[in-house]
């Protein structure tokens, strides 16, 4: 297989060029893989397994005993350094050894503390011509458009969770509460090999569904329930993302009306991606559907996301974050509708942008037939 971590440097590296930068702090857990192959995760915030150091002609992986074996294996095109008790000591080595005066930091994840520490290092090494300059998604725009390797593995995830959904699918009936639905979502992908779920499983029946981050209570679903399930898997550090809504034999209405506006849109807005289109724009047409059906207000949400090394990632669909799309871009097309006290629906696919179109990763399965 194709080294793919020299390339995403060099590419890293022209725009370290154009920034003006000699050097770059990579602390995002899935940048970091991203560009090293080192697997490890953080557990919180405030506790890194390891940051990287990319200079113009050298990059280190810095991180603690507890990780040293995996990168050691995981990242052998990195310099190996080790810290004990802090980085400062370490940081202030490689600054002098890179050379670096300029450096870039992901100002989106590295927490204040950590900021006041580089920029106190580098400012102590380099006096005035020490500068640190906070960055905002470098690594995420390149991580946008998938190689092929990327693709291989976000189908297998996506193939997984279809695999457990359909199970849990035929199983759902009146009375199962949704922890039960939701335990058997996670024990499920877990047992069929993936590392994690991408997130927690999202199950909302009846009134609940109206949340569109709806968490599992002990609520049993009842015969004219509408049941919301997001669900994903993360599998070889890649993610699926899916959600469909179970509709009960007695349910109102109301809610197959919503499920039959929601789908429309979703359909309309797969139609409409295709490379060089504003994502902004297909929000619009998913948007305006709903919007003409009397619902607008109950669509409080982006149409979708990016997902990849992250289930919630770069690009998206808003005014404010919108993309011209490219092909081999992976998104989400999930919009819904949610009437508080009643229920909602909504209703996600996973999609590929092709050379002229969009590919739906994700199975035409589990939509309502009527």
């Amino acid at each position: 297989m194709v080294d793919p971590f020299g390339k995403r440097l060099a590419a890293v590296r022209d725009k370290m060029q154009q920034m003006e930068l000699d050097g770059f702090l990579v602390s995002v857990p899935e940048n970091r893989y991203y560009l090293s192959g080192f697997e490890a995760g953080d557990m919180q915030l405030t506790e890194s397994s390891g940051f990287l150091v990319i200079g113009l002609d050298r990059q280190a992986l810095l991180t603690d005993f507890r990780y040293q074996e995996e990168a050691s294996h995981q990242a052998p095109g990195y310099e190996l350094l080790i810290y004990k008790e802090g980085w400062e000591q370490v940081l202030s080595e490689v600054f002098g050894d890179f050379g670096i005066h300029r450096l870039g930091v992901e100002g989106h994840h590295l927490t204040h503390k950590r900021f006041l520490e580089v920029r106190q290092t580098l400012q102590k090494l380099r006096g005035e011509r020490g500068d640190v300059v906070v960055l905002d998604g470098l690594v995420e725009e390149l991580r946008m458009v998938k190689d092929s390797t990327e693709l291989d593995r976000l189908r297998a995830a996506v193939s997984l969770t279809e695999e457990v959904f359909d199970r849990v699918w035929q199983s759902l009936r009146p009375g199962v509460s949704e922890k039960q639905v939701a335990w058997e979502i996670e024990a499920g992908i877990r047992e069929a090999g993936a590392e994690a779920v991408s997130f927690p499983p999202i199950v909302g029946s009846g009134p609940n569904g109206a949340l569109p981050h709806a968490v599992p209570t002990d609520r049993k679903v009842e015969a004219d329930d509408a049941v919301v399930l997001d669900v994903g898997a993360r599998l070889r550090l890649y993610c699926s993302d899916m959600t469909r809504t179970w509709i009960g034999p007695r349910a109102p209405q109301k809610i197959r009306e919503i499920y039959r506006i929601v789908r429309e849109a979703q359909l309309a807005a797969m139609e409409a991606i295709r490379p060089r289109i504003d994502s902004h724009q297909v929000d619009q047409i998913a948007r305006n559907i709903i919007q003409r059906a009397g619902y607008g207000e109950a669509f409080g949400h982006g149409l979708g996301h990016g997902v990849g090394l992250a289930v919630h990632e770069k690009p998206g669909y808003g005014k404010k974050n919108s993309v011209v799309l490219q092909e081999n871009m992976v998104l989400t097309v999930e919009p819904g509708i949610y009437l508080p006290g009643l229920g909602g629906v909504r209703l996600e696919n996973m999609v590929r942008v092709t050379g002229s179109g969009c590919e739906s990763l994700s199975r035409n399965a589990w939509f309502l037939k009527e």
